[in-house]
């Protein structure tokens, strides 16, 4: 099956490299190439492709007013091109939380013609996305959710991959201010964690930062991991704090949802929930097995509301989540046993 692109950027040199990037890929088809949103709103309306690059850094409409109403009016799997200006993180992390899929920089790989693959990669993974019900909104979640404090876990690990970001911008909605420490592995780029970490940190109510080594825990924090080539997991026994190590990659990925999840099961057991939401592949699904074992509570995000099912499919699977759940409901569930 040949995967048709819409690529949308206004520089003609990129718009020329993505174009030759792509054109070696024998099941990738660019069937048009927009140098603005204009163009591009005409040629996806017209030509229905199955993934669109975009670049959100645009004169006129910006990249991310057309996201917007690309996901009002007709999903489709989006990943974005972006600068490597702080101005463009920023914009990139604002798009992933409203649903786009990834994130390309247009620095990586030079400005040859060759990036080993990567942007073909991400179009793969991107075909392969099917969107389903948006996410309902979670304001009344989070009241509800401090009613339940008497009931908290001592922490919260939170597993996510593709579309996590706005997935995770729904559940931290959820939460109250003074929720118990929470450590997050969001599979992303580095270089876009501290704008994701910006991001969700101004959106939802508990203090949102990237994790640091050996940073203390503390309640109403929640920390991200950096992205880079460390993993984060939970280290002390009666003084929480963040780890990070470098290390091969674990299920896949570095940092891996499989080493925090490990790591929180052995430190704290039963004390802590987990919560395995969208994504590509099977990283968590083990290590949320593990906290299941240990005594902990954990979550898996339902098929219907997942941008892809794939992560917590195989935590299903194995037998680790011992509740489902749509997206708008996991943060009750994270703080009622009886949710």
């Amino acid at each position: 099956m040949t995967i048709r692109v819409v690529i949308v950027e206004d520089s003609p040199t990129m718009r020329a490299i993505l174009m030759n990037r792509l054109g070696k890929e024998p099941d990738i088809e660019v069937v048009a190439a927009a140098a603005n949103a204009a163009e591009g709103r005409q040629m996806i309306r017209e030509l229905d492709p199955d993934v669109v690059t975009l670049d959100i850094e645009m004169p006129g409409m910006n990249g991310l007013d057309f996201l917007a109403k690309i996901m009002e009016l007709r999903p489709t799997p989006v990943i974005i091109v972006s600068g490597s200006t702080q101005e463009g993180n920023e914009m990139t992390a604002r798009a992933l939380a409203l649903g786009a899929v990834d994130c390309y920089a247009k620095s990586g790989g030079g400005h040859g013609l060759d990036d080993a693959g990567r942007l073909a990669g991400m179009i793969r993974e991107a075909a392969k996305v099917q969107f389903t019900a948006r996410a309902p909104q979670t304001r009344r979640v989070a009241s509800e959710a401090r009613g339940l404090l008497a009931d908290r876990p001592a922490l919260i690990a939170i597993g996510s991959s593709t579309g996590g970001v706005e997935a995770l911008q729904t559940v931290l909605s959820g939460f109250p201010a003074d929720c118990p420490p929470t450590l997050i592995v969001q599979h992303i780029n580095a270089r876009f964690a501290p704008a994701v970490a910006r991001t969700l940190d101004q959106s939802c109510p508990p203090r949102i930062v990237v994790a640091e080594p050996d940073m203390p825990l503390k309640d109403g924090h929640v920390y991200l991991a950096p992205g880079d080539d460390r993993h984060l997991s939970l280290g002390g026994s009666s003084t929480l704090h963040c780890k990070l190590r470098a290390g091969a990659p674990v299920s896949g990925h570095l940092p891996s949802v499989d080493v925090l999840f490990e790591s929180v099961a052995k430190t704290v057991g039963s004390r802590a929930v987990g919560i395995l939401l969208t994504g590509m592949g099977a990283d968590g699904a083990q290590g949320l097995l593990s906290m299941a074992q240990s005594g902990a509570r954990t979550i898996a995000q339902d098929e219907a509301t997942c941008t892809v099912f794939g992560m917590p499919r195989a935590a299903i699977h194995l037998g680790a989540a011992r509740i489902v759940a749509p997206l708008g409901a996991i943060a009750r569930h994270a703080f009622s046993k009886a949710a």
